[in-house]
């Protein structure tokens, strides 16, 4: 396998547009590429990192290795860690093509990084990845994006574990999670990730059982249902899932960044256009707290 396997500065633009990556990125990988290029200390970080990456592809749990975000010696050059999945793409597309995944699926999913990008610049975070590690998940075929929902494969452990074992499940789980800029998180979305989630695990992944799904996330914090009406998007899909276990201390800065880019921001500065922001803010203005909730719903039934 090729430690070093990017296409040239002709050819990556369209390898570029083909995980989603946004036309204002485009000329600022193209400069990361050429520099990438003529440092052979720089070089031979991003291979190390490479070859690291590209032998985790398949594997679940593992750590991400990108330590502080960055592997050691690519510490705050921009676009790098970019490079770094695009480079990683082609192992990612020969391990799903190796377990019949469609290439639609494969698409969807690694586009994900075009999207992390347009977050990363609205969380203040410009040129290049805030979060790389998330992106390992994607890259290493432990997540999925199967229409409105990703599924990420998950072994718990902890205390999670022991509450699914109360509940009757695991360790074996898959962990939801909701992308941003995928459109409403409508019942029938939902019905239909959860219902291809079912079909798509079990064909790829015969040998890993998920009898159920499982969540952790503020969007489930039962808070939420002082502020929304009850026919709002957000408590039912709240509705679908059983707590798993009580939540720890409070995360108001997590909401916020989800919901407005940022967790700095003075409360009488943000915006308050949907009932979503007007609920966060009410309530942390009121003194209120909120929190990350974990829940579980069961995955057994038909196979699709």
């Amino acid at each position: 396998m090729e430690p070093f396997t990017l296409p040239d500065t002709e050819q990556l633009p369209e390898a570029l547009l083909e995980l989603a990556v946004p036309f204002e990125e485009v000329n600022a990988v193209l400069a990361a590429r050429t520099g990438l290029a003529r440092d052979r200390g720089l070089r031979a970080a991003f291979d190390e990192a490479l070859r690291e990456q590209s032998a985790a592809v398949g594997t679940v749990g593992r750590s991400s290795g990108l330590r502080g975000d960055r592997p050691t010696g690519l510490e705050g050059v921009g676009h790098l860690m970019t490079l770094l999945f695009v480079a990683l793409a082609p192992h990612t597309r020969a391990y799903h093509r190796a377990l019949g995944i469609s290439p639609a699926v494969t698409r969807t999913t690694l586009a994900d990084l075009g999207r992390q990008l347009v977050v990363s610049r609205r969380r203040g975070h410009p040129g290049g990845l805030r979060n790389p590690a998330w992106l390992t998940l994607h890259f290493r075929g432990e997540l999925f994006q199967l229409g409105r929902l990703q599924f990420q494969r998950k072994r718990l452990t902890g205390p999670d574990a022991e509450a699914a074992a109360e509940a009757g499940f695991g360790p074996w789980c898959l962990q939801i999670h909701i992308a941003d800029h995928c459109g409403p998180l409508s019942p029938e979305a939902c019905d239909r990730a959860l219902a291809r989630a079912r079909g798509f695990f079990a064909r790829h992944f015969p040998t890993e059982p998920y009898p159920a799904a499982c969540i952790f996330s503020w969007l489930l914090d039962p808070q939420l249902g002082r502020y929304l009406r009850a026919e709002s998007n957000i408590l039912r899909f709240q509705q679908r899932f059983t707590p798993l276990r009580p939540p720890g201390e409070p995360e108001d800065d997590n909401p916020l960044r989800y919901v407005f880019g940022s967790a700095g921001r003075p409360l009488d500065s943000l915006p308050r256009d949907t009932p979503l922001q007007r609920a966060l803010i009410d309530h942390l203005s009121a003194g209120g707290h909120w929190y990350v909730v974990s829940g579980w719903l069961n995955l057994d039934g038909d196979r699709d």
